[in-house]
């Protein structure tokens, strides 16, 4: 299988009319999805304000018509686990198009980056077992939501195709839960313990149909479909490179 490519923007750097017009663009070249990451405020990413993630999903779903959306990755503090379920239903409906419903643990409430969710009140949990108990939760109810022979969400929006649920993961466990619950895993690439997590996914997730994905910020080299880093994550079975940039690419 040759190696999908996708394109990742972020907001806080240019207006929405920018952010739209990429995405459009982005809809008329060969990539695979287009995916967005979720912060409440700018800083995190070098930018002066962020939008939230699920409005402007849905924003970019109505303004495209091919290219799919993702998310990478939607942070599960940041809201209810049921409002981020949802969300992700939403957004398969409203663009019609299979939903990369990437998600992650969270950060150490310690860190510089949680500082968006201790400022809104949405504190992260400060145990590592209790934030992937977090996504646990996430996967274990969107597994139940989709079911159509599950009668406790009655009314609860179907989605028209089952959102691909990917963890983005930076331990073996996160890697194991992954292969145990998830469609799929995004692993960073330049991870010195990559493929210690590629190993612990695979051993988890057995047989089944199952995405390995990585990402890296964009550059010149990495659209060549000959490039020795495009081939060496074929070697090792990635099948979609997320290309990031922050804000939008030069076209």
């Amino acid at each position: 299988m040759s190696l999908i490519v996708d394109l990742q923007i972020t907001s806080g750097h240019v207006d929405w009319s920018h952010l739209r017009d990429t995405a459009q663009w982005a809809d008329e070249q060969d990539f695979g999805a287009l995916w967005i990451v979720d912060h409440l405020a700018g800083k995190s990413m070098g930018g002066e304000a962020s939008f939230e993630a699920f409005s402007w999903l849905g924003a970019l779903a109505a303004s495209t018509s091919r290219i799919e959306l993702g998310s990478l990755v939607l942070n599960v503090w940041n809201r209810s686990v049921g409002v981020s379920v949802v969300g992700a239903a939403t957004v398969a409906a409203i663009s019609g198009r299979r939903f990369w419903f990437g998600i992650g643990a969270g950060t150490s409430p310690s860190s510089s980056f949680a500082w968006e969710q201790n400022v809104v009140g949405a504190p992260i949990a400060e145990r590592l077992e209790d934030r992937h108990d977090r996504v646990i939760e996430v996967l274990s109810l969107a597994d139940r939501m989709w079911n159509s022979n599950v009668d406790d969400f009655d009314t609860f929006l179907q989605p028209p195709h089952r959102p691909v649920v990917i963890l983005g993961v930076n331990s073996v466990r996160l890697a194991t839960i992954a292969g145990n619950q998830a469609d799929g895993v995004n692993i960073a690439w330049n991870h010195p313990r990559r493929q210690e997590f590629i190993d612990a996914t695979l051993a988890a997730c057995g047989s089944r149909r199952f995405e390995l994905t990585t990402y890296l910020p964009w550059s010149p080299e990495l659209e060549d479909p000959e490039s020795r880093i495009r081939h060496e994550m074929e070697a090792v079975g990635i099948s979609r490179l997320i290309l990031l940039h922050a804000g939008v690419p030069p076209r």
